[in-house]
């Protein structure tokens, strides 16, 4: 039984000047002499003691190995057939039963498939020198990253722009604010990718364009609740505005309580267009769909609730008073509700009627009981 030792040198620098493939232990050992001698330095040295040390061994079990060493004449295709050819002739030379292959990077690890297309490789040994084992195996994940188009985009471009960046802010600002700015950009960036927001953006035009064609009804209600989540925006701006140097709570509380009557217009009207597209497109709907409106007026009315309980425990609000009316025969005086709890469990009250009343719709258009409705809640939870 022999088996074939071979040593892989792709881009042909070890045989420069000779033809090749090397064959024969003498032979082999002349080229290590040779190739130490001109460049002590070159791990192709080490894969050719590798191939030596292995032709050893095998010999010392008794069996009879032949060594040698394939080489193209450059990187190209033609050096992939060059070592073909030298296979193929060391078959009809010597007739071996099997191989094993000595490479020492993994650009010469990938002709071993022709070696296996050719005769039976019962191993592959890669030489790594130990003092740049790192260093090799972060240059090939350097180089494949390198290769990917999509993350050089990705990583490659943000950072250069973060590189180019920051010297101009610095410039032009002090150092903290240039870092803080770099910082907060970046942090935007990897939200952005992170979250998936370009993917969302970039499949958008089309799901317009299909819901222009379609005749959807949501596309509608959806430009109307953007605009009114605009007024709110716009509404909750003016109503801190009033309140002048308070403390942030206190701030966002007035922000709340004048935005989320629009912004409870707003999830009102995008919800009654999902409603609506639904019970076109299938001609029913689900209870789901059916709970949304009832569900976007009962936070409303909850939020709503707490933001003016905190702004009346602040002194902000009055205590809300209820006006005098007469409704025929009956007068009444008005009120005052106090203390600042009587106005927040008012409005927890109608949220919780309000959402209870969407139960029972739904459980009436959808043919099922209340009980049953609730029991499908509880599924969806879970």
């Amino acid at each position: 039984m022999t088996t074939l030792v071979v040593c892989i040198d792709r881009a042909g620098d070890l045989v420069a000047g000779t033809d090749p493939p090397v064959v024969g232990r003498d032979a082999v050992e002349s080229l290590v002499v040779d190739v130490g001698v001109e460049d002590p330095e070159d791990s192709q040295v080490n894969c050719l003691l590798e191939a030596l040390r292995v032709s050893r061994d095998l010999a010392e079990g008794g069996e009879q190995t032949l060594v040698a060493v394939l080489a193209g004449t450059d990187d190209t295709i033609g050096a992939d057939r060059a070592i073909a050819r030298q296979v193929e002739g060391l078959i009809d030379d010597h007739d071996p039963d099997s191989a094993v292959v000595v490479v020492d990077s993994a650009e010469d690890e990938r002709l071993v498939p022709i070696v296996e297309s050719r005769l039976t490789v019962d191993a592959v040994d890669r030489v790594v020198v130990r003092q740049a084992r790192d260093i090799e195996s972060t240059y090939y994940l350097l180089k494949q990253f390198l290769a990917d188009e999509e993350l050089r985009k990705t990583v490659l471009v943000p950072l250069g722009v973060a590189l180019i960046a920051y010297p101009v802010l610095w410039s032009v600002t002090s150092p903290g604010v240039a870092t803080g700015a770099i910082v907060a950009v970046v942090g935007l960036f990897l939200l952005y990718k992170g979250l998936g927001v370009d993917a969302y953006l970039a499949s958008l035009p089309g799901q317009v364009q299909q819901a222009l064609y379609s005749g959807q009804v949501a596309l509608v209600t959806y430009v109307v609740a953007a605009g009114l989540s605009l007024v709110g925006v716009f509404a909750g701006a003016i109503g801190v505005s009033e309140l002048g140097s308070e403390g942030p709570f206190i701030l966002a509380s007035r922000f709340a309580f004048a935005a989320i009557p629009w912004l409870t217009g707003a999830a009102l009207a995008a919800s009654t267009g999902r409603l609506l597209d639904e019970l076109i497109r299938h001609e029913g709907v689900r209870s789901a769909y059916l709970n949304l409106p009832f569900g976007a007026v009962a936070v409303g009315l909850v939020v709503r609730g707490f933001s003016a309980y905190f702004l009346e425990l602040a002194d902000v609000f009055a205590p809300f008073r209820v006006r005098a009316f007469d409704v025929g025969p009956i007068a009444f005086q008005g009120a005052t509700l106090e203390p600042p709890g009587t106005r927040l469990a008012l409005f927890i009250l109608a949220g919780v009627l309000v959402s209870l009343a969407g139960v029972r719709f739904a459980a009436y258009f959808s043919g099922t009981t209340v009980e049953q409705e609730f029991a499908h809640g509880r599924e969806g939870g879970d």
